[in-house]
């Protein structure tokens, strides 16, 4: 799959292809319905399937700080799109200036002059343009003047149920990974670079991998899970564990009140694994909540609790492969 970041960057003598337009967030289900169509399209056109997102996120633009907990990186993004077929991830900075053009000025400077679409594919909800002016009547109406067609894809899913990144927001941030799960087709994932933390769970004999996340990313809510977590990349491959392979793991989520803890973490006790993961790149993929964020009266009790956890994330996870 072609990577490009910007659209300065589109090869010299490009032909015709067929377009896929959004933020693509966690690329979830509804997502894969419109990666779907535009990869059904272009193979019927006999041209490439494009997928052009934005960076950073439209909202951080139009309104400063208002940047939404993130899903999926770019990089995530990527190769999801590239699993599902896409033949071009195109990364469009999203710019005041970007934000200023009409909808007619999108639709002429972007999708015909640039990209030369012959199909573009969005969701039924699409808006575009400044201020949002442009709905999907107004790009077909486009779409006839500059001569590209135009296909909306409906985004319900089970039970009237939209598809939607707002909606899986709101269930990682209630801590109902099921419920994310269910809805973008794969655990829901947080990556990160491992990094020194406060060492109590060695001195408990739980040791545990401390997960710097983004700064931006969608933390579920505090508790405990079962998820599996894996070694991304590397310059060196931990003891014991290969790269890409997921391993279970209970993660903690919160502030660790029994130790009146101020800063909230992830922290991965990776099972059957003793290796040092300082400084690797992992992603823990949330596949279940055990319980919520606890205090107890001393460490034994904490010990006993945390035991519990590895139980049932063995249990949880042997049937999860």
């Amino acid at each position: 799959m072609l990577r490009w970041r910007g659209l300065e960057n589109v090869p010299p003598g490009w032909g015709r292809c067929v377009v896929t337009i959004g933020v693509f967030d966690g690329v979830h289900r509804g997502h894969a319905q419109l990666i779907a169509a535009a990869t059904r399209a272009a193979a019927e056109r006999g041209v490439p399937s494009v997928l052009m997102t934005f960076d950073p996120h439209p909202s951080e633009v139009v309104r400063p700080g208002t940047h939404p907990p993130q899903l999926a990186t770019l990089h995530r993004r990527a190769d999801l799109a590239q699993e599902m077929g896409i033949d071009v991830f195109c990364v469009v900075p999203f710019t005041a200036a970007l934000a200023a053009k009409s909808p007619e000025e999108f639709a002429h400077e972007v999708l015909v002059e640039q990209l030369h679409a012959a199909e573009v594919v969005v969701g039924d909800n699409f808006t575009f343009g400044h201020k949002a002016a442009g709905d999907v009547a107004k790009l077909r109406e486009l779409g006839e003047r500059f001569g590209f067609e135009v296909t909306a894809v409906s985004l319900f899913g089970e039970h009237a149920v939209t598809f939607s990144s707002t909606y899986i927001r709101s269930c990682v941030a209630a801590g109902d990974v099921e419920l994310a799960t269910e809805a973008l087709g794969r655990p829901h994932r947080v990556e990160g670079v491992v990094v020194h933390g406060e060492k109590r769970g060695r001195d408990l004999g739980f040791p545990t991998a401390n997960v710097a996340a983004s700064t931006y990313a969608a933390i579920p809510g505090d508790g405990v899970y079962a998820a599996w977590f894996t070694v991304q990349r590397s310059g060196r491959v931990p003891r014991g564990m290969t790269i890409g392979e997921r391993y279970p793991a209970a993660v903690s989520v919160g502030t660790n009140p029994t130790f009146s803890g101020q800063n909230r973490t992830v922290e991965a006790y990776v099972l059957d694994v003793d290796a040092d993961l300082y400084g690797q790149h992992v992603a823990v993929d949330f596949v279940s909540r055990i319980r919520g964020m606890e205090t107890y009266d001393g460490v034994d009790s904490l010990v006993e609790a945390i035991g519990n956890d590895v139980a049932v994330t063995r249990s949880i996870l042997g049937d999860v492969q």
